[in-house]
This record gives structure tokens, sequence and C-alpha cells, in this order.
């Protein structure tokens, strides 16, 4: 059995924690255990707040799949998107790390740490965009709902 769901936000602030305890709820209900649920919804609110802040006009998409091994969240909007993912700049290269006095930057590096596997990309096309998605491996509650199915 797998699990998967898509909403589409405005760009507001509010909106980030609606994804975040979405997210958390499906894991719980499923049986993912609450150490990766935790990690998965702090990393998914890193990238609704960079899509709130950076996302362009309009609203963004939260999409969240979970399997028996793993999840993949993406996160798309219609702002200006990634610089040089276009031309193919790698973007699972290490970054340095963002100062403490930092402004911005540190949730990418956030993501970067709490998941598995990062892709950031752009949209194509006119309308353009970032999209950010990840992955991070699933580990299970002793008899967990999605694993007996």
């Amino acid at each position: 059995m797998s699990i998967w769901w898509s909403l589409h936000l405005r760009r507001e602030a509010a909106s980030v924690p609606l994804a975040r305890r979405l997210l958390i709820g499906t894991m719980e209900t499923a049986g993912v255990d609450p150490d990766v649920s935790f990690d998965l919804s702090l990393a998914l609110s890193e990238a609704c707040a960079n899509a709130v802040e950076h996302g362009g006009a309009g609203a963004y998409r939260v999409t969240a799949y979970l399997d028996g091994e793993k999840c993949r969240i993406e996160v798309a909007d219609s702002g200006p998107g990634f610089p040089g993912a276009a031309q193919g700049c790698p973007t699972q290269a290490p970054r340095p790390a963002a100062a403490e006095t930092d402004e911005h930057g540190r949730g990418l590096c956030l993501i970067r740490e709490l998941a598995d596997h990062v892709h950031l990309g752009n949209k194509p096309g006119m309308g353009g965009g970032a999209v950010i998605s990840f992955d991070k491996m699933l580990k299970w509650r002793e008899g967990a709902p999605l694993l007996t199915a």
C-alpha cells in the first residue's frame, strides 16, 4: 500500500504549519517512526517557507508520496527558480554552511542534512518556478498499518 497527497497552498506564512501538520498526521497514522516524521516535517517546513518567501505570485504546490520504503516530498512554486539549476549546475555538491548571522540560506542546508537525497530544479516553460524534491528512507513502528496492508 502507498499513500500520496497534493496541496495547492497560498503563499502565506499560515500555509506552512498546515502542510507540516498534514504530513505529520499522515505519517503517524501510517506508523512511521516519530524521528523520521520529525525530520521530514522540519524539511517540509523549510521548503514551504522558501516557497512562501521566494515563490512569485499566487500559490505553491506540495506533494508527498509514502510507500513501503521511502517518502518523497516535492514543493513547487512559480517564482524565479534556483539560479544555475537550468544550466545543469550540480545541486548535490556540498555547499558552504551558512553563517549563524546569515538571514538566508540555512533552509536548503537543513533540508540537505535531514533528507537522504535532495534535488533542486526549475520548472520548464514560460511560467517557470522552483522545484525542490527530497527523499528519505522510512523506518516503521512495529505493527505499522501501512506495512500490514
